[in-house]
């Protein structure tokens, strides 16, 4: 510690060794005031108790007797006729620094120079009694620590922390002889400064020291000089009180009343909330962001039962302590405010501090690495009884190494076991809650991408796998993840569910997000670290805990609070800034006592447990799973995801137009996406579904949307058609060339309340509305509450579209022919994710995947219902004997959604998910393999010697008439599959969710044709024995009364079956009979079913304006958007009428009734309207009567028209069956065009 300082007179003694030193130790009290700080600054801290130096280095060992005996005799000698002994005071009250060639020693000091005086005056008596002079000028110290640089900010914050010491002042009794004492330790040398013997200063008796006088066994190797331990120690292992508020306003140490024992509180609930305050790392520290900070911690949404600060700094601390409403709510607190004089400044620059409205002690657990470590505490009147003894619930504050680097993650693992291990040796009955800022690497894209950089190893990634282990092995669950799945993220807002499709795996939830906050993209700067991560959490043991609540805090930027302060603003260039780079979190808790039961209720117990199946090796790859996606082109591309926002917020526009529902006094409209877009599943050829809801009946809705939309087709956005569906009224638009369908929901109430409304539960009064109402707003709920609870959005969103993509190949994806729909495979899969993640089980995606498969392998579709026991906590739904599956959604009117499904379809999907896992299950199975090796049509085909063959045909003009009659036909296949079953039970029928054509059928016939097919073979449930001749018979006559019976139904509806322009059969074939086919690449049947409310001729005059033009050309392209089958019957083309020939478009019953009216050389009073009358057929009314305004009470609809003729010689002027038109010479024209 220092050179020779000396120079020898004969018979003078040597001060040449570094073994000894002659000293001045403060009485061990004290100690700890200086070793708060040593512990962490100084280098020596383990070998010297804190001490001043009076003569370093000193005499050698063996002189050490000798030059004792000179001391003492020489300081009797000088104190005879001296009036008082030589003892003397010191007061340790000021700081300064000592600059060295390499680092600077930061030291406290006695400021009084007569103190000093007299301590340099034993200085020289020593040298003096040794014969030895000094040959440099002493200054008395006590070294708190070492920094680098002086002009850095480590060192003037240390050198402050130094400043603000409290004053030690005592009486100096005896010198203290220290020898060096060498040991092994582990195989270590090591060695520290023992008292060896005391100069008494008033009796001037040397004596040799006792045990008592050296410092503790506890301090060896509790930190070593690289600043890495090899054991955790629980530094302070005494008892630590919290401060509290005296009666005078002061910062007081708290002691515990002696009548006041650890006793239960009377509240069942604790609220406890962590935030990282963020600490200022440049010297002086700015202020600016403290008092938003304060603000966010004081929202009355906020406030806890116990807070806990990570990134605590001196001058945060003592400006937080002041605020007196933190004074009001928390009475304790871990630590008192520096700036009081009696208090010591925190140990570290970056500290955790406790705020608490309840009593509490506390103990400081160190980890491997100095200044991290955790306080440890204990509650007095927070825990849960066992019997008549209270076991108070243990705090664990949490602020891990940062960074993704393999030394920082083995740094976190080897603090995260000794954190468990030291709870589960020393609390292992007690209620536990860990809360701070883990600092774990949650984003997959970060953790992959820093692999491919080789900026960490393979063993790192599967650290921090690991990293969740330790939590979930140790009993504890993640309050987040926990009230997630059960609540749903309450703190979502709307800007958040659209990001939600632009987070990767692992970032669901982040509290540190650099794509938002300014100050978390500073601190990360670019690169793969620029991506959200989940590093602050609260959890709980689960066996102890219910978590009811969960919130994050501090996402307000600090400028939109009132009064922002100037300075702030200055200095973030007037950029949104915030309070800090993370998000605050404060979750509540209910003590689960025994009579409270589990934390899910009685649903859980209807609910088939999911139970883990992690992704074998070769399937485990995250990267190589979206690969394979990718490259099958599964995922939308950014170009679609471009087109159709822009899509959205055109029609949001020309709908809502927003120039008027913006201005004052207007009623409130919400346009909305819901289905596979609203949920952020979509695919490249998905439609785009919108609810809009307002103050407005429905009528009048779509009669100005409908109107609003014609103005706008110069935008690029074209009504195509529409529909009065069982569900209401619907438009069917193409926006920028992208399909949408528009509804209606009139609810003043939901538009007013919107999106809040959203986060609402299902029991909320707002949600007593009529039944029609609460059908429109199911999907936009049932897709909210998805997309709030589901714990990582990510993982889902990709694992849907792989499940997707395999029902789609496996011949699994069709709503309409009872199979597997969008909404199914969002509640399977949702309630596979959250039953897994409940626990605080974090689950990759592939495992996610196989734990899926696996799962509904083994369900029991025939006894089991599949929901969701977080949302149907008491499940009242009653399953009928006429529904063969249930897979229930959320909210009402209707629960089950799959109506629509048989038992065959059942049998069907059951199957598909055993072979999914059996494949899956082999070993060296990948991703690539399971989804390229699907050939379902192909298999399909193979799979089954005997089809039925449903035969579609159309050759009607109107496409829209042909897709409705094709997509109706598809609805009604259900019947044919429900009948066979209930006729053939043993015989298991599966349909192919798609046309067959032909394969030389060409994309340019001028007509449709195409078929289903049903295969048909043994249920293998059946009785395996082999048919007789008369089983054979009776079950072929069953399956023929069966199709004629489906034919009667389908050629009877006269509404959707027209025999002049379409046909239908329904046969029994050969696997042989079919020929070579493929799947219809073509659009028929994409059409909802319902009435058509447009004009008949105003859809026809749009088709023949697409496909001819104008001029009446095109006919490639009209030849293009028909079929045309060459192996249609003989007789059924026989029959067909002649396909006519037209002189332009045929114009419509409104122009007709306009050019009658208005032109000067016809007379309307001589011409006749004939219509269809809805129950009494052709009726006829004068064309002068003839009312076109709907209010009118007479109104009668334009599409009913079906003649006009005259009175004068009753010739036909327009007639819409042969489409002839006298009055502008359009439609039908005796021209040949062949």
């Amino acid at each position: 510690m220092a050179a020779p300082e000396a120079s020898l007179e004969p018979g003078a003694l040597s001060l040449d060794s570094h073994d000894t030193a002659l000293c001045i130790i403060p009485p061990r009290r004290f100690w700890p005031v200086f070793d708060h700080l040593r512990s962490l600054y100084d280098k020596a801290y383990e070998k010297w108790p804190p001490h001043i130096n009076l003569v370093y280095p000193y005499v050698r060992v063996e002189s050490l007797p000798r030059a004792s005996a000179l001391v003492a005799s020489q300081m009797s000698l000088m104190s005879q006729g001296a009036t008082s002994s030589l003892s003397t005071a010191i007061r340790l009250d000021a700081a300064d620094v000592f600059p060295h060639k390499r680092d600077n020693t930061i030291f406290v000091y006695d400021s009084d120079k007569g103190r000093t005086t007299r301590i340099r005056d034993l200085r020289r008596m020593v040298l003096t009694a040794l014969a030895t002079t000094s040959a440099k000028q002493y200054r008395m110290h006590m070294t708190i620590g070492q920094s680098q640089d002086p002009n850095s900010s480590p060192h003037k914050f240390l050198l402050g922390k130094a400043s603000v010491l409290p004053t030690v002042e005592w009486d100096v009794q005896k010198l203290c002889i220290l020898v060096r004492e060498r040991m092994e330790i582990d195989g270590n040398a090591f060695s520290r400064m023992r008292v060896w013997g005391t100069i008494d200063l008033t009796t001037f008796v040397v004596s040799r020291a006792d045990a008592a006088e050296n410092f503790d066994d506890s301090k060896l190797l509790c930190g070593t000089i690289d600043g890495v331990s090899d054991t955790p120690t629980e530094r302070n292992s005494h008892i630590n009180f919290p401060y509290t508020i005296s009666d005078q306003g002061k910062w007081v140490l708290y002691s515990q009343p002696a009548t006041q024992a650890n006793r239960q509180s009377d509240s069942g609930s604790l609220t406890i909330a962590s935030y990282n305050v963020l600490a200022e790392f440049k010297y002086p520290p700015s202020t600016a962001r403290y008092p938003f900070i304060v603000r966010n911690i004081l929202q009355p949404a906020i406030l806890s039962d116990v807070l806990v600060l990570q990134e605590v700094t001196d001058d945060f601390l003592s400006f937080i302590c002041q605020n007196n409403e933190i004074r009001e709510h928390y009475r304790f607190v871990s630590h008192g405010p520096p700036d009081q004089d009696d208090i010591e400044p925190l140990p570290s620059h970056l500290n955790v501090v406790v705020f608490s409205r309840r009593p509490f002690t506390w103990s400081w657990l160190s980890f491997y690495r100095r200044h991290k470590g955790s306080m440890i505490v204990k509650f007095m009147d927070i825990g849960k009884q066992d019997g008549d003894i209270f076991i108070p619930t243990i705090l664990s504050t949490v602020h891990l190494t940062c960074g993704l680097t393999d030394g920082s993650v083995s740094s976190k693992k080897l603090e995260l076991q000794a954190l468990v291990a030291h709870l589960l040796e020393n609390h292992p009955q007690n209620p536990w809650i860990v809360a701070g800022d883990f600092n774990i690497t949650t984003s997959a894209y970060t953790i992959e991408t820093a692999f491919k950089k080789k900026a960490i190893s393979s063993q790192t990634v599967a650290y921090l796998k690991g990293l969740e282990n330790i939590l979930t092995n140790a009993g504890l669950v993640d309050a987040w993840t926990s009230a997630r799945v059960r609540f749903g993220d309450l703190m979502d807002s709307e800007q958040d569910l659209e990001r939600q499709t632009e987070i990767f795996e692992g970032e669901q939830g982040a509290t540190f997000d650099p794509t938002v906050n300014d100050l978390a993209a500073d601190i990360v700067g670019s690169g793969f670290n620029n991506r959200p991560q989940r590093y602050d959490r609260i959890l709980v043991k689960g066996e102890d805990f219910i978590v009811t609540n969960f919130a994050t805090f501090g996402r307000k930027p600090a400028q939109s609070y009132e009064g922002t302060s100037g300075d702030f603003e200055d200095t973030q260039e007037n950029t949104t800034s915030y309070a800090s780079d993370h998000w605050g979190v404060r979750c509540s808790v209910k003590i689960n006592r025994l009579e409270d039961g589990n934390a899910l209720e009685d649903a859980s117990k209807l609910s088939a447990s999911v139970q883990l199946r992690p992704a074998p090796e070769p399937l485990s790859n995250v990267s190589e799973l979206k690969s394979c996606l990718d490259e099958l082109d599964i995922f939308p591309s950014q170009l679609d995801a471009v087109k159709r926002k822009e899509a959205l917020e055109l029609l949001r526009a020309v709908v809502l137009d927003n120039d008027v529902s913006t201005a004052r006094g207007n009623p409130t409209f919400v346009l909305v996406p819901v289905g596979s877009y609203g949920l952020g599943v979509w695919s490249a050829s998905s439609d785009i579904d919108c609810l809009c809801i307002g103050p407005i009946s429905a009528k009048t809705f779509f009669t100005l949307a409908t109107q609003r939309i014609r103005k706008a087709e110069d935008r690029g956005i074209r009504l195509r058609r529409r529909v009065n569906a069982h569900s209401g009224i619907m438009l069917e638009l193409e926006v920028l060339d992208v399909k949408m369908d528009l509804q209606y929901c009139p609810s003043t109430s939901i538009a007013e309340t919107w999106p809040h409304v959203m986060r609402l539960p299902a029991s909320d009064p707002i949600f007593a509305l009529p039944t029609q109402t609460l059908a429109k707003l199911k999907p936009a709920r049932d897709m909210y509450y998805i997309r709030r609870t589901i714990p990582d959005y990510a993982a889902f969103r990709t694992a849907y579209h792989l499940i997707r993509y395999w029902a789609k190949q496996r011949g699994l994806y069709s709503a309409k022919f009872g199979l597997l729909s969008g909404i199914q495979i969002s509640v399977l899969l949702s309630r596979v994710c959250k039953l897994l993640s409940h626990d605080g089980v974090l689950v990759s995606l592939p495992s996610i995947l196989t734990t899926f498969f696996h799962h509904y392998s083994q369900f029991d579709w025939n006894a089991q219902v599949a929901f969701d026991p977080f949302f149907h906590k008491q499940l009242r739904y009653v399953r009928t004997a006429r529904e063969p599956i249930a897979i229930l959604g959320f909210h009402p009117p209707s629960l089950n959604t799959a109506l629509n499904a048989s038992l065959p379809s059942v049998r069907t999907i059951s199957s598909e998910f055993e072979r999914a896992n059996k494949f899956l299950s082999q070993d060296g199975m990948t991703w690539t393999r399971f989804l390229s090796e699907n050939h379902g049509p192909t298999e399909f085909l193979v799979a089954f010697k005997t089809f039925i063959k449903i035969d579609a045909q159309f050759w009607g003009v109107s496409l829209a008439k042909g897709s409705g009659f094709v997509g109706w036909l598809e609805s009604r296949c259900v019947m044919l599959l429900v009948d066979l079953n209930r006729r053939l039970p043993g015989i298991h029928a599966r349909i192919w969710p798609a046309r067959f054509v032909n394969e030389d059928v060409s994309g340019n016939e001028t007509d449709y044709q195409g078929y289903y097919l049903i295969g048909l073979d043994k249920y293998d449930g059946s009785n395996g024995a082999p048919m007789s001749k008369d089983d054979m018979k009776a079950t072929l006559s069953s399956l023929h009364a069966a199709l004629q019976k489906f034919e009667g139904q389908i050629r009877g509806d006269e509404k959707y079956f027209n025999s002049n322009t379409s046909w239908m059969s329904a046969s029994l074939i050969n696997r042989s009979e079919l020929g070579t086919v493929q799947l219809d690449s073509r659009e028929w049947g994409e059409y909802t079913v319902g009435d058509d409310e447009f004009d008949e001729e105003e859809e026809e005059e749009d088709e023949e304006e697409d496909m001819l033009g104008s001029d009446g050309e095109g006919l490639d392209g009209l030849e293009a958007l028909h079929g045309k089958s060459k192996s249609r019957k003989g007789a059924i083309t026989a029959n067909r009428p002649p396909r006519p020939a037209y002189s332009g478009k045929f114009r419509s019953s409104a122009d007709v009734i306009n050019r009658i009216r208005w032109d000067p050389n016809m007379d309307s009073g001589d011409y006749i309207v004939g219509y269809e009358d809805r129950f009494l057929g052709t009726k006829e009314r004068a064309l002068d009567a003839w009312k076109s305004e709907q209010t009118d009470e007479e109104f009668i609809p334009q599409h009913r028209i079906l003649y006009f003729k005259r009175k004068s010689d009753g010739a036909v002027v327009w007639d819409r069956k042969e489409r002839r038109d006298t009055v502008f010479g359009s439609g039908v024209s005796s021209i040949d065009f062949g």
